[in-house]
């Protein structure tokens, strides 16, 4: 427990951004750092006691050479996970709560390379619409953004240690899956040959929230000296976050989320977190950005009183 709590205590935080949007379809992610940023983030941070001990931008590689392989643009995801995962670790061996703000979700590559290399045992819950566990060989796009925990389980071409000497891979059996609702069937025989944790919006219209939070800290916190919060804007309700770049109805709630995050935090256990999918070009005057920055605030323990 005392590695959980202690950046808590020591209030230190690194914020990296990784304004990388190569690994999605569709343009605009990129832009999701610089609008957090204009949102208010490292003000409310500060004001919430916080020494930002580090603001990091990683300079992300442009799309070179058309892909070998049969992930696009791997060349600039291979140096940009690179970069964040430098980043993640310095923040981490340093007694830090790294924050990588994406970009899309292929920015969570470095974060898991970086956070594996430090951490003996991780683990992770997950928040988003979309599975993460396509492969090379099963994504219908080739977009990175759609295989990241693929990749941290091993089950890609693409491997943590190439891009972080030192990584390891993410286990099955601590890694949890929040408001998932589009799975290609390949994911979906992932998800059940592994037993990996999946909670539905089934399974919170079901059970609410706080029981999913609960079972989900219990899996992700069972024999881990660390956990790290992933929350991908699209695991949003498009009517409360419509800035991402693959909407999909029947998201988390407003306050779900906060209260999701809000959970999180007061068990002192999160101890790095990366926020993906805001894409400024399909938002509204900031919403999604503002949002996603009051969730940040959430999971570190913001309060009105």
């Amino acid at each position: 427990m005392r590695k959980w709590v202690e950046h808590m205590e020591q209030k230190k935080i690194s914020v990296i951004h990784a304004p990388f949007g190569l690994g999605s379809s569709r343009s605009g992610t990129e832009l999701g750092p610089e609008s957090m940023r204009v949102a208010g983030l490292l003000r409310q941070i500060k004001a919430l006691g916080y020494d930002v001990t580090g603001e990091f931008t990683v300079e992300t590689p442009g799309a070179g050479a058309a892909s070998t392989s049969k992930m696009k643009h791997e060349a600039a995801v291979r140096g940009m996970s690179s970069r964040v995962a430098d980043l993640v670790t310095d923040a981490a061996r340093g007694g830090g709560f790294p924050l990588v703000l994406g970009g899309d979700q292929s920015v969570s590559i470095g974060a898991f390379a970086g956070l594996t290399r430090h951490y003996a045992n991780l683990g992770a819950i997950c928040f988003t619409a979309y599975g993460g566990l396509l492969t090379e060989a099963s994504s219908p796009t080739g977009d990175a953004n759609g295989m990241p925990l693929a990749i941290a389980l091993g089950k890609a071409g693409f491997r943590l240690s190439d891009v972080a000497e030192g990584a390891k891979l993410l286990s099955k059996d601590k890694l949890v899956l929040i408001s998932v609702r589009h799975l290609e069937p390949e994911e979906r025989d992932i998800i059940r040959s592994e037993g990996i944790a999946f909670f539905s919006m089934y399974d919170i219209d079901k059970h609410g929230i706080e029981k999913v939070i609960a079972q989900a800290m219990d899996i992700a916190g069972d024999g881990t000296d660390g956990v790290h919060l992933s929350i991908s804007a699209d695991s949003l309700d498009p009517l409360e976050a419509p800035g991402v770049g693959f909407p999909i109805p029947g998201g988390l709630s407003y306050r779900e989320a906060h209260f999701a995050c809000e959970l999180l935090a007061e068990t002192g256990r999160i101890t790095s977190m990366d926020v993906a999918e805001v894409n400024p070009s399909q938002d509204d005057n900031r919403r999604t950005a503002r949002l996603a920055v009051g969730l940040v605030m959430s999971a570190l323990g913001k309060r009105i009183i």
